[in-house]
């Protein structure tokens, strides 16, 4: 059978899938296959199809394509630190949370780090929309190397094809806070939201699928006062740096952060059907790895005092922009934020970075909820950890001192 792969707000969608490259597939991807659901999206897949798929998503190329993003030649340290003591039971939380890692990250000591699922240190966990934390890092990547001259610049100014859309109206700026005011539904159960339509859009000859969806849309707000969570956004980011640099992302994510950083292992980054990466999702790296970048971004995005985005754009990118309607929490640029001043990367089914700069604190998190994507309680259940994981850190402070 001929294969169809495309992706939807980042999730991945197969139509068909032939058996070419079947045997050098590992016996526990096989089995995923063995059961795997041809004409439903990840968001229908069984919790055990989940649990496979989600550390093997790269492993399956007849399904998706990905680039590699190369590692260095020498990873940076994670220490251990003394084991951290917390006012809860972390077993019973990974066990509701169906975690597959956890890893706490303190002075740049780890001070836990725990598995689930039968996954380990060894493996690539997909990110989901964690990636886009990291789409966004690569904009500030872009000003600093000059290839984007303004946060202000109009989208158009990038990708010409956009031209004569609401685009015009659009800066680079209002993108990544996603206050662009252009009219987005991202409703997963809703068969004709946009987020959902665009993926099976036909383009015009020569142009790409996603900005020929996109440059139809019409505007509902003016740019820059409503803010509206739009993962198709996110991709015309990615895409708007790769025409910037002229470069694949995967690749100039490997030059600005991976190697640079000191990431252990190589990371993937799923294509889309037009052979891009999908910018607003399906990173698959190790969990330490997620850590690392945690730690890089805490340090100030820099490594042996080279900076890679421009001086006060990383306090810009990750502090409130825009309010996104709940008491205490905004959004920045591709991150969200907290009053405290900490703030976090998200993806759906329970990944996560958290980062407190003022306790020096990171938290990485990779899972498989068992409520669904969005799962409400299981993400209260992970935003009361990291405020205990919060207490314990000013607790070990608050001894020290007396």
């Amino acid at each position: 059978m001929k294969l169809k792969t495309w992706a939807l707000t980042g999730l991945i969608v197969v139509a068909a899938a032939g058996t070419a490259g079947w045997f050098s597939l590992d016996k526990e991807t096989r089995g995923f296959l063995a059961h795997f659901p041809t004409d439903r999206d990840v968001l229908f897949w069984k919790q055990s199809q989940r649990d496979a798929a989600f550390r093997a998503l790269d492993r399956l190329p007849f399904l998706a394509k990905h680039r590699v993003i190369e590692a260095g030649p020498t990873p940076m340290a994670l220490p251990p630190g003394p084991p951290l003591s917390l006012p809860l039971d972390v077993d019973a939380y990974m066990q509701s949370q169906r975690s597959a890692a956890l890893l706490i990250l303190h002075d740049g000591q780890v001070r836990l780090e725990r598995y689930g699922l039968d996954f380990d240190a060894g493996g690539r966990w997909t990110s989901f929309s964690v990636a886009k934390s990291m789409t966004s890092t690569l904009v500030g990547a872009a000003v600093k190397d000059g290839h984007i001259r303004s946060m202000d610049d109009k989208v158009s100014d990038y990708i010409e094809e956009m031209k004569g859309s609401a685009y015009d109206d659009v800066s680079i700026r209002q993108l990544l806070t996603m206050t662009s005011g252009i009219e987005w539904n991202e409703d997963y159960g809703d068969p004709n939201s946009d987020v959902a339509r665009f993926n099976n859009h036909e383009p015009e000859p020569g142009v790409d699928a996603l900005v020929s969806y996109l440059r139809r849309l019409p505007r509902a707000a003016p740019a820059g006062t409503r803010w509206l969570y739009s993962t198709g956004e996110t991709n015309l980011v990615g895409l708007l740096v790769m025409r910037a640099t002229g470069k694949p992302l995967a690749d100039y994510l490997s030059e600005k952060i991976w190697r640079p950083a000191g990431m252990e292992q190589k990371a993937t980054w799923i294509l889309s059907k037009t052979g891009q990466e999908i910018s607003g999702c399906c990173i698959q790296a190790a969990t330490r790895d997620y850590a690392r970048f945690g730690q890089f971004i805490l340090d100030g995005a820099q490594v042996n005092g080279e900076h890679i985005v421009p001086e006060g754009w990383l306090h810009e990118a990750t502090t409130t922009r825009t309010g996104i309607g709940e008491p205490g929490r905004g959004y920045g640029y591709q991150w969200w934020t907290y009053d405290d001043g900490s703030f976090a990367a998200r993806g759906i089914f329970g990944q996560g970075i958290f980062i407190d700069p003022q306790r020096r604190l990171v938290i990485a998190s990779n899972a498989n909820w068992s409520g669904g994507a969005r799962d409400p309680q299981a993400s209260d259940a992970r935003e009361a950890f990291y405020r205990a994981v919060q207490q314990a850190i000013d607790q070990e402070a608050s001894q020290r001192r007396d």
